[in-house]
């Protein structure tokens, strides 16, 4: 095996720590994928080696991550004693192998197969920042556990923002603060997690001129965004955000109200108290209900108990029917009227919103609820639930001229 490519003092932990859990993070240009691409093109030199190597969306290995692998392995030297195939890279030496694969694919969700390979030692989750489900984590989490090997779980992310289960998991509530070149970054501190971070600072003799001078450039222009983007720090509020205007506060209880009800099939079912204040642009949001895995009967019971018989409830239109029988069951539920989301969305952004102390779920929702394509006005289904709930009852103040008075 070559040794061509020198390990950046920062990036030895991966060789050097018995831990389980390594977290990479850090800005753009950092080095994070490389040094584990040349990491694990190394450890495959180890007998009884199986690596398993995701993305939460991988559409075609042979054309995305297994090329940038073989650059990394012809310059430190392995590449020669390496065979490669459309998913799979074997050590011809020692057998160790490499797998790569995506987790949700267009043929569904693969980890019923994935926890099925055998002899994996090594996890790596590259771009974890696309991957938000948390049981996934820990199905196939739990499915590495080799007996004969350390047994690694590698987790690669550029920051998005707190609410990722990752930083609740390794970071929230056991942290550290250290500097990186003038700014504080939150880092973990539990003992079970490597933390490794890194900046473009450490990779400058591979980065081009102008992709340095970018960076510089936003440091004076825009040092919130340059922190983000170039240092990797977390943030409260995902980037590109569909409502940046709102604020904790009381409900207006003098103003008429309803309820709107997102349905959850796989996810939660959402209920959000909503009023509308037309004359100061405001509108007030309380969340009331949001929970998975209701059948009818207990979805009934739960608005029954919080909207009664006489509260108006707005739901999704798509489900037409389950709120035909919500209605049979005496609930004053009614679908929402048949606007696109689009729609809704610039009706609403018109308003500031105001969010109750203990809309925890909602609060989060909204930091993270953000466009996928905003050239094309698309947003991204996670964190839609509540949003979406909501929607449709400010919908029925904003577009129509019945008011349901308390």
């Amino acid at each position: 095996m070559g040794e061509t490519v020198e390990i950046d003092e920062i990036y030895k932990p991966l060789y050097l720590s018995n831990k389980r859990y390594y977290l990479l993070t850090g800005g753009r240009g950092s080095l994070k994928s490389t040094s584990v691409h040349d990491f694990i093109c190394r450890l495959t030199y180890e007998r009884g080696q199986g690596i398993l190597f995701t993305r939460y969306t991988m559409t075609s290995a042979e054309k995305s991550i297994i090329p940038e692998f073989l650059i990394v392995a012809e310059r430190n030297g392995t590449l020669k004693n390496l065979n490669v195939t459309q998913t799979k890279i074997t050590n011809k030496i020692t057998g160790s192998f490499i797998i790569f694969s995506g987790i949700h694919t267009s043929s569904g969700n693969q980890t019923a197969n994935l926890k099925s390979i055998a002899g994996i030692t090594t996890w790596v989750i590259d771009e974890g920042e696309d991957f938000t489900d948390e049981k996934t984590f820990d199905d196939i989490d739990n499915s590495v556990r080799s007996i004969n090997n350390q047994n690694r779980v590698i987790w690669i992310q550029n920051p998005s923002t707190n609410e990722h289960f990752i930083y609740k998991r390794w970071i929230e509530g056991n942290s550290k603060q250290i500097d990186v070149e003038g700014f504080q970054v939150t880092v973990s501190n539990d003992e079970d997690v490597e933390h490794i971070h890194s900046t473009y600072h450490i990779a400058k003799k591979f980065l081009s001129d102008s992709f340095i001078e970018k960076a510089e450039k936003l440091k004076l222009s825009n040092p919130k965004k340059y922190y983000h983007v170039y240092i990797g720090g977390w943030l409260e509020k995902s980037e590109g955000v569909i409502y940046e205007d709102w604020v904790e506060g009381e409900f207006n209880e003098s103003l008429p109200f309803c309820y709107g009800l997102d349905f959850g099939f796989n996810d939660p079912n959402a209920l959000v108290k909503v009023a509308v204040d037309l004359d100061n642009q405001k509108i007030y949001l309380e969340e009331k209900y949001f929970h998975a895995g209701d059948g009818l009967e207990q979805l009934f019971d739960a608005l029954l108990k919080i909207c009664g018989k006489e509260d108006m409830i707005v739901g999704d239109n798509a489900a037409k029917t389950l709120i035909y029988s919500l209605q049979e069951k005496g609930l004053n539920i009614v679908s929402c009227k048949d606007k696109k989301v689009n729609h809704r969305i610039k009706k609403i952004q018109g308003f500031q919103l105001v969010v109750t102390k203990d809309s925890h779920n909602l609060k989060k929702a909204l930091n993270n609820y953000a466009w996928h394509d905003k050239r094309s006005e698309t947003p991204c289904h996670d964190w839609s639930d509540l949003c979406d709930a909501f929607g449709y009852g400010a919908m029925e103040f904003i577009d129509a001229s019945t008011f349901f008075i308390q």
